[in-house]
């Protein structure tokens, strides 16, 4: 018999207070590992030294990540991919390889998944088969984002495990500036049209969205208050006194508890906040963050968008869900929007300024500010 597994399954089943009492600081870790000791030596019947082995390897799982400890560990690794026991890919740098490292069995890599979601009280069932959640706890220097897809979805036998690791420390606007993200000169403008305009910031995957989102939103005066909504806690602050920030929370399984960010955007818009921002505008948000940069509240937003000029249809798009108002309606809305910006592989690449709405030709008026030469690379 697994005993391991055994004892993983019971703590997610019978004893996710301890759990959730651990995560919170309510529980130290001494204690409990202690009541742990008291579990095992009640549940099993092990000699003393197999209740020692089985404790240890628990608190392996509970506690660390395995083999991967040394991946989470490594500030040049942005993401962990796990897609067999035997096929572990990082991205390193932004460039993506072979972690070079693997599982000594299938069973040693499902256990770590099921200790993952045990100990962030997630359920991995049939009816959970794709879980994604945030873990603000377990590292010190880094909050870890966990999408978990379960054999039941994937076309091998094996669950896949993808891991982004968002740095507590972010880098501000000067740091920024020495990695090569942007230029002094490009810095200062952005930081000017940040607080004075809405801004909208997009890109691929991976492509520094997030980190310059956080870099601008520091360069925000204290007497102004900031509201942060977000699905993942990727989003935090090193220094503003009056900034909150609200996360989604998906339902689960049969659970009806259930809140999306378009649920705490309309909650955001009834606070008294001076600059209101959304860290990823995935759906009908949108509408609700159009309507709040239109009426002159300052805003701004990252969503997924092959350049700068394209970012405004893509918003109106998610903007349709929730709106009856016709496409060109929303356009004309969306010169609310002063600052487009465009991230790739982690660089600035385009700066647009939105100057309005062309009513008869039915588009925005673009200037462009900034676009990043090639010839000038080469």
């Amino acid at each position: 018999m697994d005993y391991l597994q055994e004892l993983l399954e019971d703590y997610s089943a019978r004893k996710q207070g301890s759990l959730l009492q651990l995560k919170k600081g309510i529980l130290e870790r001494e204690r409990f590992l202690e009541e742990a000791r008291e579990y095992i030596s009640t549940h099993f019947t092990l000699s003393c030294e197999e209740q020692k082995r089985l404790l240890t390897s628990f608190e392996q799982y509970i506690f660390g990540y395995s083999i991967l400890t040394p991946l989470m560990d490594d500030p040049e690794i942005s993401d962990i991919r796990v897609i067999s026991y035997r096929h572990i890919r990082v991205k390193r740098c932004g460039q993506r390889m072979e972690a070079g490292i693997a599982f000594a069995s299938e069973k040693e890599y499902r256990h770590l998944v099921d200790a993952i979601a045990t100990r962030n009280q997630v359920n991995i069932s049939h009816l959970n088969a794709i879980q994604r959640f945030t873990d603000t706890q377990s590292h010190p220097d880094y909050i870890l984002r966990f999408t978990i897809s379960m054999p039941l979805l994937n076309a091998g036998g094996e669950p896949y495990l993808c891991i982004r690791k968002i740095p507590r420390k972010f880098p501000g606007m000067r740091q920024l500036i020495e990695k090569g993200v942007l230029t002094k000169e490009l810095a200062e403008l952005l930081v000017l049209r940040f607080g004075q305009g809405s801004t909208l910031i997009c890109g691929g995957n991976s492509s520094g969205k997030t980190t310059l989102l956080n870099a601008l939103k520091e360069t925000l005066p204290d007497h102004m208050a900031v509201l942060v909504s977000q699905q993942a806690q990727e989003l935090t602050t090193a220094l503003h006194p009056d900034m909150m920030f609200l996360h989604s929370l998906p339902g689960t399984g049969e659970s009806q508890i259930h809140y999306d960010l378009k649920d705490i955007s309309i909650a955001g818009l009834t606070m008294d906040v001076d600059f209101f921002i959304i860290g990823e505008v995935k759906g009908g948000e949108a509408m609700y963050l159009l309507n709040a940069a239109y009426t002159g509240q300052l805003c701004a937003a990252t969503i997924h968008a092959p350049s700068a000029d394209k970012a405004p249809d893509k918003l109106v798009d998610y903007a349709m869900y929730e709106s009856r108002y016709s496409r060109d309606e929303l356009m004309g809305m969306l010169d609310c929007f002063h600052t487009l910006i465009f991230m790739q592989d982690y660089h600035v690449q385009q700066i647009f300024a939105c100057k309005g709405w062309d009513r008869e030709s039915r588009c925005l008026i673009m200037e462009k500010l900034y676009e990043h030469s090639q010839a000038a690379e080469r």
